[in-house]
């Protein structure tokens, strides 16, 4: 017995013994990783430069609404024969058949011209040319407000629909400028009298532009109409079938009392 005491004690010697030879290992708990090495914190990113912010410049407030129409429009024809002019196109639905019924009255008229519709339909403004009719600048998008603006954007704006006329017909003359609704400021008529056209006014307006029936049309033109008059009718801006109804007995009644004739 005291022989297997004095053998367990020297084999748990020799075991401790060998035990010491080897680092100590951390115990750890069943269940739960081994804690990893810490690795060095990255050092911080310096922050990015602000970027410049963009803003959109303000636009310059529009003049006041005018109230009166200023000095230096054209309102009559000087003479007793009376004018037709026609604002909005050249349409190629309305255009070609007004075109057609002033060919057989073997009357002309004055074509009031959208520089963006001059670019989509060049070959209109041939054929008006060529038909003897005149041709007037009426703003390259028909806006309304375009004398209140800045008188470098009324230059643009004009100067860009003369281009566009020019590039259709070369060659042709521009003698007016009507500006959209009539709304006249001073400034646009200094303008355009600088780029040689005469501002173009009306002295009859039936308002075709609001589709009233054809013989609302005949009426308020025969009604309103005295010698020397210039009257407004539409060829384009929309659906001009009452316009364009109206056109004969207009022109007849037109003829027989006044004459008409091509603005100068």
């Amino acid at each position: 017995m005291k022989a297997r005491v004095a053998l367990a004690y020297a084999l748990g010697l020799v075991l401790t013994l060998a035990g010491c030879a080897h680092p100590v290992r951390a115990v750890v708990a069943a269940g739960h990783p081994t804690p990893a090495t810490s690795a060095p914190s990255p050092s911080p990113k310096p922050p990015a430069a602000p970027k410049p912010s963009r803003t959109t410049p303000t636009k310059p407030p529009l003049r006041p609404k005018p109230t009166t129409l200023p000095a230096g429009l054209r309102r009559t024809t000087g003479v007793r024969p009376v004018a037709l002019t026609f604002d909005d196109g050249p349409s190629p639905a309305w255009t070609p058949k007004i075109l057609d019924r002033l060919r057989a009255a073997h009357v002309t008229a004055t074509f009031c011209l959208v520089g963006s519709e001059v670019r989509r339909h060049p070959e209109l403004v041939r054929r008006i040319v060529r038909e003897g009719h005149q041709l007037c600048n009426h703003s390259w998008r028909h806006d309304l407000d375009l004398g209140r603006r800045p008188v470098n954007e009324i230059r643009a704006d004009l100067a860009r629909t003369n281009k566009a006329i020019q590039a259709a017909a070369p060659g042709a003359a521009i003698a007016f400028y009507r500006q959209p609704g009539g709304q006249w400021t001073p400034e646009v008529v200094a303008v355009a009298k600088d780029l040689g056209m005469r501002p173009l006014h009306w002295s009859v307006d039936p308002q075709d532009w609001d589709k009233p029936p054809a013989g609302t049309i005949t009426k308020r033109v025969l009604k309103a109409v005295r010698p020397g008059a210039i009257v407004l009718l539409h060829d384009g801006g929309g659906d001009r079938a009452a316009t364009f109804a109206a056109c004969p007995g207009v022109i007849a009644d037109l003829k027989r009392r006044f004459g008409i004739v091509r603005l100068r």
